[in-house]
């Protein structure tokens, strides 16, 4: 195992590494420049006055919450009705749910573009219905931070739903039977048997969409507009520019907070199986 493990640890860590000296001023990639080890980049990001990066930064992690959140409670319903409801239809719908996952991410962002633009098909209908005026727009419908959290809720639901719904299939329906038979009401063994045993999907989806949408710059770069744009874009934005050295700044700030969200849910996640039905007390 050694080799392949070696091999996987080079094609993480090693361009981690790169990045991180990049962040403190011993590499550059302007040639001929002298390099010595500097904090004065992340002295600027972390406490440096009205730093438009920190900004960003803060946004992002509250729209990834928003979004996290949203997604998750709206996926367990999906899961919970292909598990309990669907029966023999369950994995027919999965794989409705799953179908237009199988084209380009790209298209169905640019999709979405086209849909909620002033001129798109949501504008045309709220026109039609008369909701706002014939030449009227909604404005908060696109190149804002709705338009955002709408475009990632859409993307991430499926797969927020698969490990909800594994986790629901596998679990023993014994118990709730079981909960139902000593006079439990429906809500009751919902909240005290099925969610309980659920939260490791819970968790493990939520951490899915987390995760992700931390570093997302494709959606906001379409649907965002210049003012609702996330910390991915500011990373992004650097790949074209000499100062490699601040955007490595900010890559590693999402790198390491990634990480603590990473051991964070997995403490959790590890918690939550420990204290489910024959799982490991100790």
């Amino acid at each position: 195992m050694l080799p392949p493990l070696l091999f996987v640890a080079l094609l993480i860590f090693a361009p981690i590494i790169y990045i991180a000296l990049f962040s403190v001023g011993l590499r550059s990639n302007i040639p001929g420049t002298e390099v010595a080890f500097s904090l004065d980049n992340w002295d600027g990001f972390l406490f440096g006055e009205n730093n438009p990066f920190r900004a960003r930064f803060f946004y992002s992690m509250r729209v990834a919450l928003l979004v996290s959140l949203v997604t998750t409670a709206a996926a367990y319903p999906l899961a919970y009705f292909l598990s309990f409801v669907a029966r023999q239809r369950r994995y027919t719908l999965l794989l409705l749910l799953l179908a237009p996952f199988f084209t380009s991410y790209l298209l169905r962002v640019l999709a979405w573009q086209i849909m909620l633009n002033d001129e798109g098909v949501v504008t045309w209908a709220a026109r039609a219905i008369g909701l706002i005026a014939d030449d009227g727009n909604i404005s908060w419908l696109i190149y804002s931070t709705f338009s955002v959290s709408l475009v990632l809720f859409y993307t991430w639901v499926p797969f927020v739903t698969l490990p909800i719904f594994a986790v629901l299939e596998n679990m023993d329906h014994r118990l709730v039977e079981a909960a139902q038979d000593l006079g439990a009401s429906r809500w009751t063994t919902f909240w005290r048997v099925t969610f309980p045993l659920s939260l490791p999907g819970v968790i493990a989806g939520f951490v899915f969409v987390m995760i992700p949408t931390t570093g997302e710059f494709i959606t906001p770069l379409f649907v965002g507009g210049a003012d609702n744009q996330l910390f991915g874009n500011s990373i992004q934005a650097f790949f074209g520019t000499t100062n490699w050295n601040l955007g490595s700044v900010l890559a590693m700030a999402l790198i390491i907070t990634v990480v603590i969200l990473m051991l964070i849910f997995g403490r959790f996640l590890n918690t939550d199986l420990r204290a489910a039905p024959g799982g490991d007390e100790k």
